[in-house]
């Protein structure tokens, strides 16, 4: 309920009425079959609005969750294996970053190396590629194995926030593929015998 006696008014078609009495800013809006909603409480006098407060308010959430849901793309879920993680293991964890994916969450995937096994980062590839086999269609490859330390890591996002990114980067160079799909398993994880690319840095109200 608005309690100030004089209230600056906007019509519903952005039209600016001036400084109105608060009665009568409300008795225009009930003839319009709108409502009388204050968007600017602080100014003097506060700013309302004549509009459909219901349409208002949908709006309002609408903005919001689009904003939870780009802050939400950006952050990042981790699971972490051993070289010689077990069978099972690897498929509960694998599922519980098909489980981020599906939130809308990037995945982190690492293997982390013990000793010796440093020296054979192969066997964390086939590591990596044996967990995005098994996580499939709820990601897809955002970035190709990458050591840090002494871990090997690959990220994951879901398949939407992968198509949104490539729609917002420039177009691609010739000769690059154009399937939209992201790279597959098989592309990101072919390695070819190179040793793995070392990371520089860890991957980083309604109104009145």
């Amino acid at each position: 309920m608005i309690r100030i006696r004089e209230v600056r008014v906007i019509d519903d078609e952005g039209q600016q009425l001036g400084v109105m009495q608060t009665a009568d800013a409300l008795a225009l809006a009930q003839e319009r079959g709108l409502d009388l909603v204050e968007v600017a409480p602080t100014a003097v006098p506060p700013v309302c609005k004549i509009l459909d407060y219901g349409q208002y308010k949908y709006e309002i959430q609408k903005r919001e969750r689009e904003t939870k849901k780009k802050q939400k793309s950006q952050t990042f879920k981790e699971i972490r294996f051993r070289v010689k993680i077990d069978t099972h293991d690897l498929a509960t964890k694998t599922r519980r970053a098909s489980e981020f994916l599906d939130d809308g969450d990037r995945v982190k995937v690492t293997v982390q190396f013990r000793g010796r096994e440093l020296n054979h980062p192969q066997l964390g590839r086939n590591l990596l590629e044996r967990a995005a086999e098994m996580i499939g269609d709820h990601g897809v490859i955002e970035r190709p194995p990458l050591m840090e330390g002494r871990s090997l890591f690959i990220v994951m996002a879901p398949p939407t926030a992968k198509a949104d990114r490539r729609e917002e980067e420039a177009a691609p160079s010739d000769g690059a593929a154009a399937d939209g799909g992201g790279e597959t398993i098989g592309d990101a994880l072919q390695t070819k015998g190179q040793v793995p690319e070392v990371a520089d840095e860890p991957p980083a109200a309604a109104p009145a």
